[in-house]
């Protein structure tokens, strides 16, 4: 693996950010409409003039989903093409503010301003980050007093880089049936590997997987408690995106977690 993940991951991004802008779009892609966004605008409970904390933005599809229920978002992506993209789309009432930070400068990120925020959010992201522990320890100083943290990211059980679909036929009491299923062979320990979230994207990724533990025990290491929790599947008859790509086959399997993280007062 690269001696500067970091710089790896944002060269990536960089590299990337025209074909993800492409993709995703104003309208996103079904792992956001279908899976992310329902639980995610249910736990961060928007309300019109409430100021949030958009953490590794993208293109802004999340900041612009906030800023049309009337929050004032400040946005930010280590991308600075990312960034540029989401500059160049409307901006009704200037609700959206912009910045070029990298998620693992602590310095940067407090001076977005300390007790600014009602809540912050970071949609499939975190697995993103080469050290998540800025991140954490400027959060509890950059929200108000019982302010929540919302993030959504792909399941660490279930879909994680070492996960394998399956499909296998049985015979079951004289039928044939189709069963659809993943096989992973690493959770617990740490590990990063490369790969790519669009098949045609440029250059790949670092995905960095840790266990779910990890993510829980940092925030309460940080002041925060566990509030809000959903494990996140497509429903029976989704289409396949492939036909072992995640869908409604795959219905009783969650490939994304949404967790809400408060802080406590």
């Amino acid at each position: 693996m690269d001696n500067n993940p970091n710089q790896f991951t944002q060269d990536a991004w960089e590299a990337n950010a025209e074909v993800w802008d492409a993709r995703m779009g104003d309208e996103g892609n079904d792992f956001f409409n279908v899976l992310c966004w329902p639980a995610m605008a249910a736990l961060l409970e928007p309300r019109p003039g409430r100021r949030y904390l958009d953490i590794a933005c993208g293109n802004g599809l999340t900041s612009r989903r906030l800023a049309a229920l009337g929050a004032h978002v400040v946005a930010f992506d280590f991308s600075t093409k990312l960034i540029e993209f989401a500059r160049s789309r409307s901006n009704p009432g200037s609700h959206m503010e912009y910045h070029v930070i990298d998620a693992t400068d602590e310095a940067a990120l407090l001076a977005l301003g300390e007790g600014q925020f009602d809540a912050a959010l970071s949609n499939m992201a975190l697995f993103d980050m080469a050290d998540l522990e800025p991140l954490f320890r400027a959060l509890p100083k950059l929200l108000k007093p019982n302010a929540t943290f919302v993030f959504s990211v792909t399941h660490p059980a279930f879909n994680n880089a070492s996960t394998v679909h399956v499909l296998e036929e049985t015979d079951d009491e004289g039928q044939i049936k189709t069963v659809y299923s993943v096989k992973t062979s690493r959770y617990m320990t740490h590990f990063q590997a490369k790969g790519l979230a669009l098949l045609d994207q440029p250059k790949p990724q670092i995905y960095f997987e840790r266990p779910l533990q990890y993510y829980l025990n940092l925030g309460f290491q940080n002041g925060f408690v566990l509030d809000g929790f959903e494990e996140r599947a497509f429903p029976p008859g989704h289409p396949q995106t492939s036909p072992l790509g995640w869908g409604g086959k795959f219905s009783e399997i969650p490939p994304v977690l949404v967790a809400r993280l408060r802080k406590e007062s």
